[in-house]
């Protein structure tokens, strides 16, 4: 598949010239480094970002359409690549604004204290946990079955918050519907699900619907700076948000503009 044609919109006068597409109505897209793309874009112009940035797992992360290396000298190095992306990346809040920042339990203690110092300790709204159940075992540790998702809000108190409503468990609420709590137990894409597509770190539609409908007002508008597979974007769309996506990989765009376009036969599966 040919790369998508990337329509130029206007950037900040202050900021890189970087190339955004409009692959579908209320989608932005862009190849772009998280970095550059945040400086692209107008202070107070959005009101949720959700970010699966790379972990610094020390490995290359691969799949059927494309792979990232995810390494970083040490993790005091991943930490100023984080640090200095988050940094740029608050002031685009709006005062309602939240980030949800998406970790493995490994890592995610570092990022929390950089979020610390960018909004102040009160800031921190949930860590929410999402528990995926799948993957191996292992003898010596308890199975490693959850991320991280850091929840903080531009304004302390002031944030947008919709509370998702989720399937009761219990027999004596059974057939009915709860709040959701801090710990969301949905599965991850197995092998065979017809949403997978081939990116490495793909996250299931289901977790960012409920993410994007919670944390982002109906109209508002949502970035994901580390888009891949466009997962996130897709949500926004279906939840009837606006949304803006970014990534360093020519493959990931390509991918994600063929998802939010609907274009499901020009998904690459190698470019």
């Amino acid at each position: 598949m040919t790369a998508p044609t990337l329509t130029a919109v206007t950037a900040r006068p202050d900021g890189p010239g970087v190339a955004w597409a409009r692959p579908a109505p209320g989608v932005r897209l862009a190849c772009a480094d998280w970095l550059d793309a945040a400086r692209s874009l107008a202070p107070g112009s959005v009101d949720l970002v959700y970010a699966d940035p790379p972990f610094n797992t020390g490995r290359a992360r691969s799949g059927a359409a494309g792979a990232f290396a995810d390494r970083w000298p040490s993790t005091r190095a991943w930490r100023g690549w984080l640090g200095e992306r988050l940094a740029a990346t608050v002031p685009l809040l709006t005062p309602a604004g939240s980030i949800l920042l998406h970790l493995e339990p490994r890592v995610s203690h570092h990022a929390r204290l950089i979020l610390d110092d960018l909004l102040g300790e009160d800031a921190h709204v949930n860590t929410i946990v999402w528990s995926y159940g799948l993957g191996g075992s292992s003898p010596r540790q308890f199975a490693r079955k959850h991320d991280d998702i850091l929840f903080y809000a531009r304004t302390p108190g002031g944030h947008y918050f919709d509370p998702p409503m989720v399937p009761a468990t219990s027999r004596r609420l059974a057939g009915r519907l709860k709040k959701a709590t801090d710990v969301l137990a949905i599965p991850a894409i197995n092998n065979m699900a017809h949403e997978r597509v081939g990116w490495p770190t793909q996250k299931p539609l289901a977790l960012l619907d409920v993410l994007v409908r919670a944390c982002c007002p109906l109209g508002g508008m949502m970035l994901d700076p580390c888009c891949g597979s466009g997962t996130a974007l897709i949500a926004a769309q279906r939840a009837g948000r606006a949304a803006i996506g970014a990534d360093a990989s020519a493959r990931a765009v390509a991918l994600a503009s063929a998802r939010v376009s609907g274009d499901y036969g020009k998904i690459p599966r190698r470019l």
